[in-house]
């Protein structure tokens, strides 16, 4: 009888490059893991340097009045997550001891707090500009990261829970935000190739919710308002999406008024990279020893 092969997240917990928490999709990296995610970073950033207005780090926390301004809830319910605490007296407090010394659910009096998790990096940076005015002629080139939460707990190590983006988000006219978009494609395909990954771009779309949330998708197909590059991971049948390339037309201009200087609603577009998915991706094609990695790829990162 033949021995059932070792998963590849089984893998990466053998060599200690990440760690079990007990919880799918919620895992420790290790420094080694920690180190290519961080060489990987600093290789994205030489791509378009010269064109970047200014930079930011996000929390993994937004504010709930933004969050509910992006209308996340509308179409991703089944992914979002809220910051919930307690916020109760001292006899509240002795129930949730009793709750927690019962086994009980001690969660049923958790109420939400101004805290939303962050679903996609760019999100906190729409209400930041606005609230700056009327866009410069020229619009707005950030580069910006955050760790996400998405709920779709699994044993696929490349669908985390709480997982990394790195960002790049151009607001401004419409040419102007679909010029970036083809741009980035085109940088996406040239840094695969120089990290030696397999990969093809396809048009795609986001994982609606419901009945409506199919016949979203397939107008966001039609429309070909994004784009994914897909690397295989943990499978070679369903390659995972490593970079993705949005144009949300003016959406997001019109939900936060974000405007442009004849006074039009601003037009966005956004190029994410996965940070865990594309060290995953690494790991998986190049080997789990770091050290023979092929030339090209250690070069490209380690310089």
């Amino acid at each position: 009888m033949m021995e059932k092969p070792i998963s590849f997240l089984d893998q990466l917990f053998e060599k200690r490059i990440l760690h079990d928490s007990g919880v799918d999709g919620l895992y420790a990296r290790s420094a080694q893991f920690e180190d290519v995610v961080s060489r990987f970073e600093t290789f994205a950033l030489t791509f378009g340097a010269d064109e970047i207005t200014e930079s930011m780090m996000f929390p993994p926390g937004m504010p709930m009045a933004d969050f509910e301004t992006s209308g996340y809830m509308k179409s991703f319910p089944h992914l979002a997550g809220t910051v919930h605490a307690f916020c109760g007296c001292d006899s509240d407090h002795m129930g949730l001891l009793q709750c927690l010394a019962e086994g009980e659910d001690w969660t049923k009096n958790q109420k939400a707090t101004q805290v939303a998790l962050t679903p996609a990096a760019c999100y906190p940076l729409y209400p930041i500009l606005a609230r700056r005015g009327v866009l410069p002629e020229d619009g707005a080139y950030v580069a910006l990261q955050s760790y996400c939460f998405r709920h779709e707990p699994s044993k696929d190590p490349a669908r985390m829970q709480m997982f990394r983006q790195r960002e790049y988000v151009r607001v401004g006219t419409a040419e102007q935000t679909m010029a970036f978009r083809n741009t980035w494609k085109e940088r996406g395909s040239v840094m695969m190739e120089r990290l030696c990954l397999p990969h093809e771009v396809d048009v795609a779309n986001d994982p609606f919710f419901g009945r409506g949330g199919r016949m979203m998708g397939v107008s966001q197909r039609e429309q070909a308002l994004k784009f994914e590059m897909l690397v295989p991971i943990n499978s070679t049948e369903k390659p995972t999406a490593c970079m993705s390339f949005n144009y949300h037309t003016d959406n997001f201009g019109k939900a936060w008024d974000i405007r442009l200087p004849d006074g039009n609603p601003a037009h966005t577009a956004c190029v994410g990279f996965g940070l865990e998915r594309i060290t995953l991706a690494l790991f998986r094609h190049h080997g789990l020893d770091v050290d023979a990695w092929p030339d090209e790829v250690r070069s490209a990162l380690w310089g």
